[in-house]
């Protein structure tokens, strides 16, 4: 999809698409960042805004993006366009020799059909010594009309030789905001569990729709409810009721995943109480929930609630009893 499609990621997609249009684009370029965020989709644009048949004029300040409609920006796409070239691990999880050699080649002749050739290295982080070594000539006096995109989560296992060769643009993970958004619009999930996986998923759209959402939404309602009854300290039945919601079925993992999204809210908890921004709060749609909680947590408990969740986490992962694991928790919030 175009640049204006992708979520977050505003500032560096505009800047591509503005040394697209002024033709300053940089011959190689590495895109970091977290697992999940769209470098690759982001890769995958700069080639369609570099060889689309109708462009469209994208920001308004003046840039380049595709019109994501024609025959060359659908098998950019799908991948089966003649001027891109995507490379990435094997089987063996690494980037053979012979795969940098046969791109290196295939960049060095003019494109078939559009107006740049664009070679995406996928998982760069993959490539053996000598095949970055391989890339070294290319990349410092790459071919006149291909563009070598890096893209890696590892800058650093790179060689700092090819790291100097290449322009890094750095992508950050996206916010929760961002995540459930996309999956309300693109991936048709109800906006209950579109809010509760982006708030598990640490910023990566990957792990948003590689969980169990319904299961994520389970957990974060689950922990929602214990830290509303355990506000007032007094009431042990409340306690109790805690403790049973935490421990659902008595699964590990499943009091496990009810401790992160707990963990999750007591954070947002914080944020509240600190009247920061709303764009911080992974669980900003529970901004309502958050604020009734915080009339009975003030900082301190919260540290100390945030405490007891990750110590709860650990004896978990030391095998404890899943049941004693969420009565202690329900106890010490």
């Amino acid at each position: 999809m175009p640049f204006r499609a992708l979520s977050g990621h505003r500032h560096l997609l505009e800047l591509l698409a503005r040394a697209v249009v002024r033709d300053t684009l940089p011959p190689s370029l590495i895109f970091s960042g977290p697992e999940g965020v769209g470098k690759q989709s982001a890769a995958l644009a700069l080639a369609q805004a570099l060889n689309c048949e109708r462009a469209v004029a994208w920001p308004d300040d003046g840039g380049r993006d595709g019109c994501g409609e024609c025959a060359a920006c659908r098998r950019l796409a799908r991948g089966v366009h003649a001027d891109l070239l995507v490379v990435s691990p094997g089987d063996s999880g690494s980037i053979k020799l012979d795969r940098i050699r046969e791109a290196i080649d295939r960049s060095a002749y003019r494109p078939f059909e559009g107006r740049r050739r664009v070679v995406i290295v996928d998982d760069a982080d993959a490539l053996g010594v000598e095949a970055q070594n391989a890339l070294l000539k290319t990349l410092e006096e790459p071919p006149p009309a291909s563009v070598f995109v890096l893209v890696t989560a590892r800058p650093d296992v790179l060689l700092p030789t090819v790291r100097s060769r290449c322009q890094r643009l750095r992508f950050g993970p996206l916010s929760p905001a961002e995540i459930a958004d996309a999956l309300i619009a693109g991936h048709a999930y109800a906006p209950a569990e579109a809010h509760a996986a982006a708030a598990a998923a640490d910023g990566s759209m990957s792990h948003a729709i590689e969980g169990d959402a319904g299961a994520v939404a389970a957990a974060r309602e689950a922990a929602a409810r214990l830290l509303q009854g355990a506000g007032p300290r007094a009431d042990p039945r409340r306690r109790l009721e805690g403790a049973r919601l935490l421990a659902g079925a008595g699964d590990r993992d499943e009091v496990a995943q009810r401790l992160r999204a707990l963990a999750s809210l007591l954070r947002d908890l914080g944020a509240v109480q600190s009247h920061a921004d709303d764009r911080a709060l992974a669980n900003a749609d529970l901004k309502g929930e958050l604020q009734s909680a915080a009339r009975f947590f003030d900082a301190n408990r919260v540290i100390a609630a945030f405490g007891a969740v990750d110590r709860a986490i650990a004896a978990l992962e030391r095998n404890a009893s899943p049941k004693i694991v969420a009565d202690w928790v329900a106890l010490n919030i």
